[in-house]
């Protein structure tokens, strides 16, 4: 019976939950599960820590990930686990509303931070409210106790070599009345910025579309990729919606952003704030942003990215 469950959706994201769901099964004095339906990732599962792999048998076809959910609800009544982990993906949010609802559990969204009371023999976690600038602290109370968390939250798992785990098959029949007819894969512009090391974010300061070349000449030499806040994609649409940055838009955890012409409002602010360095390029020497940055420059950034491509190429040479 195991304490600690995570759903394995994505082995990139279910060995970042692995990092927090080993803590906790430590702090508990418990076992750690996961539930999948990829047996070619049970073996990579168990090297990164987890003690037994629950794996679900393959869908039909024209059948949805939503078929699982009575066998995970099942199998969650069986083994009662404390606390079960499930990444923040779209497909993930949607999936662990509808089980915390069959399961009648509480469920923490988002959340940053995660640890045991043993006093309470309660999860307590954190997550951010108000567009981010607030922070709640919750302490769940029923069981299992349910929480999502955004990819990139926590480090991958280091592998351990030698590492045993079970494997165990679920024999149940996958049910759902939805039927999928179609999948088209949607059409993405640009490489995903959530996975990027180094983002240059362009904002209003920018007065054309035609600029945007600049920016993507930045990025370019150093390697990164460019993203936006929400009026250059959503009210002007000079960039793709999946390029832009902040609370209705997406998280980064890159080591370097560089913004050209961005205020900072919290929307913003919500989307960068794990980012490891800031760099500021603004006009406006009272734009919110600069209480966020490592480094700033008061200037026009017409004047100054010019000036910053050319040092980097000459660097560079």
């Amino acid at each position: 019976m195991a304490g600690v469950w995570i759903l394995a959706e994505n082995l990139e994201q279910s060995i970042e939950l692995l990092t927090i769901g080993l803590q906790l099964a430590g702090e508990i004095g418990t076992d750690l599960a996961a539930i999948s339906w990829q047996p070619e990732t049970a073996d990579d599962l168990i090297a990164h820590g987890v003690d037994e792999v629950i794996l679900l048998p393959p869908l039909t076809a024209g059948q949805a990930l939503e078929a699982y959910i009575p066998a995970i609800v099942e199998r969650a009544q069986i083994d009662q686990p404390e606390v079960f982990l499930i990444a923040s993906t779209l497909k993930g949010k949607e999936l662990a509303a509808r089980i915390a609802s069959r399961l009648d559990a509480g469920l923490g969204s988002e959340c940053q931070t995660l640890c045991w009371d043993a006093g309470r023999k309660s999860l307590v976690i954190e997550r951010l409210v108000y567009g981010g600038t607030g922070v709640q602290k919750v302490c769940c109370l029923g069981r299992p106790q349910m929480a999502t968390i955004p990819p990139r939250t926590f480090e991958p798992a280091p592998c351990l070599t030698g590492r045993d785990g079970r494997i165990t098959q679920l024999n149940v029949s996958p049910f759902s009345p939805v039927t999928v007819l179609e999948k088209k894969a949607r059409e993405h512009q640009t490489r995903d910025i959530t996975k990027a090391r180094v983002v240059v974010c362009v904002g209003r300061g920018m007065e054309k579309p035609e600029d945007l070349e600049k920016a993507r000449e930045l990025a370019g030499l150093i390697g990164g990729e460019v993203g936006c806040t929400r009026p250059i994609s959503e009210e002007m649409h000079w960039m793709p919606e999946d390029t832009c940055i902040g609370l209705s838009g997406k998280t980064i955890k890159a080591d370097l952003y560089i913004g050209l012409g961005v205020s900072g409002q919290i929307q913003h602010l919500t989307g960068i704030r794990d980012t490891r360095i800031i760099c500021i390029v603004n006009k406006d020497e009272n734009a919110p942003i600069f209480a966020a940055a490592d480094y700033g420059i008061v200037g026009d950034l017409y004047q100054v990215l010019p000036g910053l491509i050319e040092e980097i190429k000459q660097v560079k040479a």
